[in-house]
């Protein structure tokens, strides 16, 4: 009977400690999305401040578009990890609520035991009693296991007496952690229900947009026939400008080789190339402060989702009077200047290349070694809608790479 009562304890023991992981596995999750939470907070409230940086202007309505498409994506974002977040909860709740009404039982059960035994030791509490248990032995080996089982009862009571004492408090944390719970759960619930109005909002926002711009279809489709070859012009003058980049290096180096595709490294090139690749995925920033407001690759026209558009780089969208800045050092290869667009500066950093483009004022010049955050020139503030945008593209030789594998956080 002893044992099984012992072995009892130490399977409640036992079931409290999984309890506990499970918790702390429940909070880590928590806090995994509480701040995947103020990240997503933070960039509605940067898009707000950067891409809306002006009131609506007639024949800005692409722009407006645009914005209104990122902010919608990154407010569904929000409101799925907001769910998340009280779904966690929910269990949460709910397995707290299961320990509370176990352990409620337990402490019944335990408390009744530990009444019950202080009855029979009050019972058989006199001292005569225990030195004539003790004594009544018929051996000295007997007397010796009484003595033991006397020691092993008092400490098993006092054991018991700790019990009860811990689940009485591990009951009261529960249910101050369940009280607690179900507040920050009616607080995620109402800021969920302020995002879902505020999604409803932009949403007919966006349909109102998209009626007017359905209305001038011309007018639109000839926008982005207009932004898709500048696009192209951009892309094709970045991709000549490293050819005859890579074409001058080998040269200069004294290779025989006639190649435009891949340079020839030096060993000091092969030592930054090396250091630039170790650094994937951990690169700075091309400005210190930002938001993407363009991926790279293939994505959706905003208007007309049939449309698909190509991105080689990225956009990346600052405040007014930033600077571009060197993302790793190295040198200076080529100073872009489209007609009838900005500048644009491409780096080396041993056979990878980081361009910076729609610059207005220039901080270097070709052949120039730049160091890692150096400002390489003022970027160019749109005066229509008041966004200052830097496009950013990155290649290792002439291959194009998605800058948010490299950029951290990108």
């Amino acid at each position: 009977m002893k044992y099984s009562k012992l072995y009892r304890v130490f399977l409640i023991v036992c079931l409290v400690s999984a309890s506990s992981h499970l918790s702390f596995g429940q909070t880590n999750e928590q806090k995994s999305l509480e701040v995947k939470r103020e990240k997503l907070q933070k960039e509605i409230r940067e898009i707000n401040r950067l891409l809306f940086a002006k009131k609506k202007e007639k024949g800005n309505v692409l722009d407006q578009m645009e914005a209104l498409d990122k902010k919608i994506s990154v407010r569904q974002q929000l409101i799925r990890v907001t769910n998340q977040q009280s779904n966690l909860l929910s269990r949460k709740i709910s397995a707290n609520i299961r320990s509370i009404s176990k352990l409620k039982a337990d402490l019944k059960t335990v408390k009744e035991e530990y009444a019950a035994m202080i009855q029979k030791s009050y019972e058989n509490k006199s001292q005569q009693s225990r030195v004539l248990f003790v004594l009544s032995s018929e051996s000295f080996f007997q007397a010796f296991k009484r003595l033991q089982y006397i020691k092993q009862y008092t400490e098993y009571r006092k054991k018991q007496g700790e019990e009860i004492v811990a689940k009485t408090d591990e009951l009261a944390r529960l249910n101050k952690d369940l009280n607690e719970e179900r507040k920050v759960k009616q607080v995620l619930l109402a800021q969920n229900r302020k995002a879902k109005n505020q999604l409803f909002s932009e949403i007919q926002a966006q349909k109102e947009l998209l009626s007017n711009i359905r209305k001038n279809e011309k007018k639109y489709t000839a926008t982005i026939d207009k932004k898709k070859k500048e696009a192209k012009r951009i892309d094709r003058q970045i991709e000549k400008l490293i050819r005859n980049a890579i074409a001058a290096s080998n040269k200069k180096a004294g290779k025989k080789t006639t190649s435009s595709s891949k340079f020839v490294l030096t060993p000091e090139a092969t030592r930054v190339a090396n250091s630039f690749s170790a650094n994937k995925g951990k690169l700075i920033w091309p400005v210190e402060k930002g938001i993407k407001s363009q991926g790279f690759g293939v994505y959706k026209d905003a208007v007309y989702p049939g449309i698909k558009h190509q991105s080689n780089g990225v956009i990346i969208t600052t405040n007014q009077g930033s600077n571009a800045r060197a993302i790793f050092e190295g040198e200076v290869i080529a100073i872009l200047a489209v007609p009838g667009g900005n500048k644009g500066i491409q780096v080396k950093h041993g056979n990878y290349i980081s361009t910076y483009y729609n610059l207005s004022e220039l901080y270097v010049k070709k052949g120039d070694k730049v160091t890692a955050k150096q400002s390489l020139g003022k970027i160019y503030t749109n005066r229509n809608n008041g966004q200052t945008r830097l496009k950013f593209y990155l290649y290792k030789d002439t291959s194009r790479l998605n800058p948010e594998d490299w950029v951290y956080q990108l």
